[in-house]
């Protein structure tokens, strides 16, 4: 059976449980400057601290220890880490031509720990869902106050940089591509856009994950868009699911769900943060008051896929694996008798 095969299977069954943070994760190991670099970086003319889809060249086993911790703690998906993986993120640290290499080398590691898994225990198999973060450029705002028409990228750019992305994860082993964190629609159109020329020039179906972010108490993207009119925006695409990450923690995420599960034909996903940050900027929700206010997405049958985004750890992924499986998944529209 096809990867793709045993996760629909899977997601018709039940709730599929998604990692959490990596960044939280690589912060305890406190890598300096030269770690960062390796040997192969280490007279690169710019600082590399901060880089962390770079560690999947520089610290592999690192990044690979990380897989492993949340598939442990029983995750069924696990991101790459690929978050900035596009030659526009890249650019802050001059690095646009290992763009490719990059997201290859970080689908790679991450399908070997997969694998590992599945094959120890083929009834739960684990999937790889390819990082494509929102790059820190926006298509429908500008960041000039005194020049509301001004924009730093164009959605040609955008295509351009999410297909070579999309590409090496594909090439690298990845099951799925997660488009996520989602602060402007016109950004993931073109993600979608480029994914959709590699499904037809591919001649392949490619499982997509859309996952938007909303920013505030308004209950809107960044670009302004309810939760509503973000699903439709997406939806001309045939997605595996559509979903909201990071931001909100899991309570005041419910209300953008629910408008998302009454009005959407495909799987829901929710990965929020360990509750709001504090005034450090830390997350302090404990895996158990995290996973209690999961219950209430499982309960209302709200979910088909849910993970954790900031300031989760494997502790926090286990609470949710151990509380979903006692819990029937999120049955689509079509499939409801």
């Amino acid at each position: 059976m096809k990867n793709s095969d045993k996760l629909y299977k899977a997601l018709s069954e039940r709730i599929l449980v998604l990692d959490g943070a990596m960044g939280t994760m690589l912060q305890r190991y406190k890598f300096s400057e030269e770690d960062y670099r390796g040997e192969r970086f280490k007279n690169w003319e710019y600082a590399l601290k901060g880089n962390n889809d770079l560690l999947s060249l520089t610290q592999p086993q690192a990044i690979e220890e990380v897989h492993r911790k949340y598939l442990e703690a029983g995750a069924d998906i696990i991101e790459t880490n690929t978050f900035s993986g596009t030659t526009i993120a890249m650019a802050d640290y001059h690095m646009e031509d290992l763009v490719y290499e990059l997201n290859f080398e970080s689908a790679k590691i991450a399908r070997k720990v997969c694998d590992e898994f599945s094959t120890a225990n083929p009834e739960k198999p684990r999937f790889v869902a390819g990082s494509i973060g929102p790059t820190n450029k926006t298509a429908s705002l500008s960041p000039e106050v005194n020049d509301p028409g001004f924009r730093a990228i164009t959605f040609e750019e955008l295509r351009v940089a999410y297909r070579q992305q999309a590409e090496a994860l594909l090439d690298g082993g990845a099951d799925i591509l997660l488009v996520e964190t989602i602060f402007d629609t016109l950004n993931a159109k073109a993600a979608l856009f480029a994914i959709d020329e590699i499904q037809e020039e591919r001649k392949i179906e490619i499982p997509i994950m859309v996952s938007g972010t909303i920013t505030d108490a308004s209950g809107r993207t960044l670009s302004g868009q309810t939760a509503e009119a973000f699903l439709i925006s997406v939806s001309h695409l045939n997605l595996l699911s559509v979903g909201f990450n990071c931001a909100l923690g899991a309570k005041q995420l419910t209300p953008y769900l629910e408008t998302l599960s009454h009005n959407s034909d495909f799987y829901i996903s929710a990965y929020p943060n360990a509750g709001l940050p504090n005034a450090f900027g830390q997350y302090d929700e404990t895996p158990e008051q995290m996973a209690e206010q999961i219950r209430e997405y499982a309960e209302k049958r709200l979910i088909n896929i849910v993970g954790g985004c900031c300031g989760t750890t494997p502790p926090h992924i286990k609470a949710i694996a151990d509380l979903v499986k006692d819990y029937e998944p999120r049955k689509l529209k079509e499939t409801v008798i």
